[in-house]
């Protein structure tokens, strides 16, 4: 995998570039934010798997240039910083960061953040795609990425918005589809309510955790799907993709048997 670091100190630099070569990563090394935008736009160069950007850069800061990196390409981020604080860290999720490692920080726990981040944002044409969509038949646009997500009997259609249980419609509201959406990116794998409400509702935790809740519950009652959404208590949310075979409409009970309230 080819990884960009984005690092100003070459000390640390050098060191974290050899425990990553040794690790089976190409590193290109870029010291400020315009080397590594720079780095990013050459056409016909292989694609960075990850970009691991510090924010204490000598010419921007690093939220400026993970924007901008955002609106060139969908080349996972992961954040790699001393800023622990909360506030931070929700600030960096808004600005497009796909994770957030703290300095200082253990090595190994570095090396499968960035693995786990490959895994969640592969497409399934490379090396790294886990279960993750395994059995999904979506079918791909131009660009490799899904333009239909299906689980089970039910598909998610992006470009247009739409989503149907076993053939059936079903009307959600524009959160709602966010929400989902979100979550059947990777599904599996847990969601913390933190990141879900900073990428769907583009806002802190705070004051939001019971509108969460509240679309968790009318998402399992309209698709009438109970178990779709699986609460892990004191973490987040996850997708649990439901078998697709037997299904020929909207399947659970009736519309008002929601499960267990996602708290």
């Amino acid at each position: 995998m080819r990884l960009l670091l984005v690092e100003d100190d070459d000390h640390v630099a050098a060191a974290l570039s050899a425990i990553l070569a040794r690790h089976g990563f190409q590193v290109t090394h870029a010291r400020n934010g315009e080397e590594a935008l720079q780095a990013l736009l050459p056409a016909g160069a292989p694609p960075f798997g990850v970009v691991l950007l510090d924010l204490g850069l000598p010419d921007q800061d690093g939220y400026e240039v993970c924007g901008k990196i955002r609106k060139r390409t969908t080349t996972p981020v992961i954040m790699v910083t001393a800023r622990g604080d909360v506030r931070s860290r929700i600030h960096g999720l808004n600005m497009g960061a796909d994770d957030y490692v703290v300095k200082p920080y253990d090595t190994g726990e570095l090396l499968a953040r960035i693995h786990a981040v490959a895994r969640r944002t592969s497409t399934g044409t490379g090396s790294g795609g886990g279960t993750a969509g395994a059995d999904d038949k979506a079918r791909t646009g131009s660009g490799g990425a899904p333009e239909v997500v299906r689980l089970g009997p039910v598909a998610i259609e992006l470009p247009t918005r739409r989503v149907t249980v076993g053939g059936t419609d079903v009307p959600l509201t524009r959160k709602e589809f966010d929400l989902l959406a979100l979550l059947a990116q990777r599904p599996g794998v847990v969601f913390r309510r933190e990141q879900i409400i900073s990428e769907v509702w583009r806002t802190s935790w705070e004051g939001t955790g019971r509108t969460l809740e509240v679309h968790v519950a009318s998402l399992r009652s309209k698709l009438r799907m109970p178990a779709l959404i699986e609460t892990v208590r004191g973490v987040g949310y996850r997708l649990v993709a439901p078998p697709a075979t037997g299904t020929n409409g909207p399947a659970g009970g009736p519309a008002g048997s929601t499960g267990p309230a996602g708290r």
